[in-house]
């Protein structure tokens, strides 16, 4: 007597078994991967980090570039260099005291 049986066939249950082993790859691989869901939120992080990073230096540029423009030959601003050359090279007026 050939009846229905009550377990499926053994090919029935490595098909499911490789499906499901299939699909949790690649879901755990949109999420964790390289190009996954994690990492877009961290290049997001960065991106932002950056920009500010970014701002601070445009910043830092013009600052420098407005002081080298102020000591450059065309307009030569006396009180900077008199500034820079007291910091830079240590110079002292003569009627000044130095407390440390």
């Amino acid at each position: 007597m050939t009846g229905p049986s009550s377990r499926p066939p053994v090919g029935t249950a490595l098909l499911l078994m490789m499906a499901v082993a299939i699909t949790s790859y690649f879901a755990f691989a949109a999420m964790q991967g390289d190009h996954g869901l994690f990492r877009r939120v961290q290049i997001k992080a960065d991106i932002t980090d950056l920009q500010a990073r970014k701002a601070e230096l445009e910043e830092e540029l013009a600052r420098i570039t407005n002081l080298t423009t102020r000591l450059s030959d065309t307009s030569l601003d006396l009180d900077l260099l008199d500034e820079r050359a007291r910091v830079v090279l240590g110079y002292l007026r003569a009627d000044e005291v130095v407390i440390h």
